[in-house]
């Protein structure tokens, strides 16, 4: 694949160096870093940076990705904090930036976007050890891609991303991408972000898969008779099933593990 320009507005920032001390408020970049061999320069994490779990115990925590101590994020004295415009409040990046610290933004909404990420994060890190391992995800992409490109006939499916009010994903988002690249159609792929719809809606759209994350929202096997009452293909062929929601919604080296398991599991249940 052709590496994409990033979007200037979410580049990285201009350093004087590569960061040696970094402090990061996105869970799916805090696995890249180690995934990139970058794990040693981390000196704070998100309560919800969880991966790699044997590796990312001792990095101190500075509070919830929306719920940030920004004063313990200044008193570390990070080179660069890496924020995400999604999961992080504008408040809190205007607060650091604001306390002198170099904040770069991130927003990946496709997957050519993810892919633009891992190479911007190598360069300005000057860490290329991980190289040979973004190209082989990349080769992945490459075969996935082709496995579904020409498929005119590719089955739709629902995600809802929250329970109570019942929310999904729109077109523009990372989650919509990811699925059309992995074989299948967002039946609210006309909406915009995360729009809220009701189980009426979701017949009138008639899915032939139900896919159902454990987050943002932690949706278990207690949910699934609330949505097997539905009158849609989905269920008629018991085509629902709940997924590790890191799949859908992690984007960074995550990416890779999504490439082998969802076109997989599209491809069972078409």
């Amino acid at each position: 694949m052709t590496v994409p320009l990033p979007d200037p507005m979410f580049a990285p920032p201009e350093l004087p160096a590569p960061p040696q001390r970094v402090v990061s408020l996105v869970p799916s970049v805090t696995e890249s870093l180690f995934d990139l061999n970058l794990g040693q320069r981390l000196i704070g994490r998100t309560t919800f940076c969880t991966r790699p779990a044997d590796r990312i115990q001792s990095i101190p925590t500075i509070g919830g990705t929306k719920t940030l101590n920004v004063q313990q994020i200044v008193d570390l004295a990070p080179d660069l904090v890496i924020a995400n415009k999604e999961e992080n409040r504008r408040e809190d990046v205007e607060a650091l930036s604001e306390a002198g610290l170099t904040v770069w933004v991130t927003h990946p909404v496709t997957v050519d976007d993810v892919f633009a990420l891992l190479w911007d994060l190598m360069n300005t890190f000057d860490e290329t050890s991980m190289v040979p391992r973004v190209r082989l995800i990349e080769y992945q992409y490459d075969w996935v891609r082709g496995l579904t490109a020409e498929d005119q006939s590719l089955p739709s499916v629902f995600v809802p991303i929250w329970h109570k009010p019942l929310m999904t994903i729109g077109g523009d988002t990372y989650m919509h991408h990811l699925l059309a690249l992995c074989g299948a159609q967002n039946i609210f792929g006309d909406l915009q972000r995360y729009p809220e719809v009701t189980f009426e809606d979701v017949v009138e759209a008639q899915p032939d898969i139900i896919l159902l994350p454990d987050e943002p929202f932690a949706f278990t096997e207690a949910h699934l008779p609330e949505f097997q009452k539905l009158d849609v293909p989905a269920v008629a062929q018991d085509r629902i099933h709940l997924v590790d929601g890191s799949l859908l919604t992690w984007h960074g080296t995550r990416i890779a593990y999504a490439l082998e398991a969802l076109p997989q599991l599209l491809k069972k249940v078409r």
